[in-house]
């Protein structure tokens, strides 16, 4: 009997774009809430759904999906009559975050209860680079066995070919690496861990919080001060760059804001952490080239400038602060 032709459901973004960059967009057939690109998969089912209402600033935000948490409930739903309309052969998920999407145990409760199908459950738990380079080796081989895993190790060739070259490029200008802090929520307070660390020492910085490989350190303002970063990222889950925008209000109206380094510096970021550095998947190379343009702008080309980043300027600083150059207003490089 000739093996079914792939059917798969993501229900993670991350995974999502895994399984286009393996050419298999065109196999995809439900996806979950938040999948959006590439942008062809947004025509398809949406399996999967928040229990909270995701409006309203990051503290609103927190409080609704702490109060699930704290009752022993799911985040999110798994819409199981569409999985069984949709009979899947494949399901990819995560076990990384309960907060960032669907539980494992979630869709291994759904999947127990679909009759007519019992697709494979792919899970992806990735902490650092490596890890996505080993996750798209899981995906391929899953989906297609041996000559899955060699289209996976072709992909993973070219990704990491652009981050040897973004680091080649960084190591010609770098001289003195910046303090980096990426703060990953406003209200309360968090940095980013995982892969962020790495990312921010690939392209030349120096991370002043978070542990490579670890979950996402909740931090205090005082802590923020003491590090004095000469430069901040700001990255909150799932936001993209106008509601981080937004939110900056915040940030800024904190007492200390104006005495950090960065602040005086012109040296503030927004950058689209739901497009780029919140998804382990393919694009956390363009997450590195990113953070690349940001620490050394003006030795590297400004692809992603005003889609991926944007400079907060500082209205209390003159356009010359800012030693290494890059702090600019949008509009001085145009």
């Amino acid at each position: 009997m000739a093996a079914l032709s792939p059917r798969i459901v993501s229900l993670i973004p991350s995974a999502t774009e895994i399984v286009a960059v393996l050419g298999w967009g065109d196999r995809l057939v439900g996806r979950s809430h938040e999948c959006d690109y590439p942008l062809a998969v947004q025509s398809l089912p949406i399996c999967t759904a928040p229990k909270f209402n995701p409006t309203g600033d990051s503290a609103a935000i927190h409080q609704r999906v702490t109060d699930l948490l704290q009752s022993a409930l799911a985040v999110y739903a798994v819409n199981t009559e569409l999985l069984a309309q949709l009979q899947p052969t494949h399901i990819v998920t995560q076990a990384q975050c309960e907060v960032c999407a669907v539980s494992l145990s979630d869709v291994e409760q759904a999947v127990a209860e679909l009759t007519e199908v019992k697709p494979t459950i792919v899970s992806l738990q990735p902490a650092v680079l490596s890890d996505v380079w080993q996750d798209m080796l899981t995906v391929g081989e899953a989906i297609a066995g041996s000559a899955g895993k060699q289209q996976a190790e072709s992909a993973i060739a070219v990704l990491k070919q652009r981050v040897n070259g973004c680091i080649a490029r960084v190591e010609t200008v770098a001289q003195e690496r910046p303090t980096v802090a990426c703060i990953e929520w406003i209200d309360p307070l968090m940095a980013a861990g995982n892969w962020v660390p790495e990312l921010v020492e690939l392209a030349g910085g120096i991370s002043c919080f978070g542990t490579i490989g670890q979950h996402s350190p909740w931090i205090t303002w005082e802590a923020l001060i003491e590090a004095d970063p000469e430069i901040i990222v700001v990255m909150p889950c799932g936001y993209t760059l106008a509601q981080t925008r937004a939110e900056l209000s915040t940030l800024m109206g904190h007492p200390g804001w104006q005495q950090l380094n960065a602040v005086q510096n012109n040296r503030v970021y927004v950058v689209d952490g739901n497009q780029y550095f919140n998804r382990p998947g393919p694009r956390l190379v363009d997450s590195l080239e990113i953070l690349a343009e940001i620490f050394y702008g003006e030795q590297t080309p400004y692809r992603y400038q005003s889609q991926g980043w944007q400079l907060i300027p500082n209205p209390q600083c003159d356009r010359t602060c800012g030693g290494s150059g890059m702090g600019r207003s949008l509009t001085d490089v145009r």
